[in-house]
């Protein structure tokens, strides 16, 4: 794996902090879900994703930069105008 590539989509996830974004994750066996949620914090080797469900009940889910690096998930910063800008 390449540090640099690590550093720079960790600084983009940290600019990402309070903003909406679509989260597609790869289950494996063909099995992917996509969700909507919110960025909550960057930590130095994860971030936090908190997700509102039908019912009004909040998820925190995290996940690694590395899941981002590899692919396992791929986040779309949800802008105001509707034009998404994938990572």
């Amino acid at each position: 794996m390449d540090k640099n590539s690590l550093s720079q989509i960790r600084k983009e996830l940290e600019s990402c902090v309070g903003k909406r974004i679509q989260l597609k994750a790869n289950k494996g066996r063909k099995k992917t879900y996509v969700k909507e949620g919110i960025v909550e914090k960057a930590y130095p080797s994860i971030f936090t994703v908190s997700f509102q469900n039908e019912y009004n009940s909040s998820r925190t889910a995290s996940y690694s930069y590395t899941d981002v690096l590899t692919r396992t998930i791929e986040v779309k910063v949800m802008s105001q105008d509707m034009n998404n800008i994938a990572l």
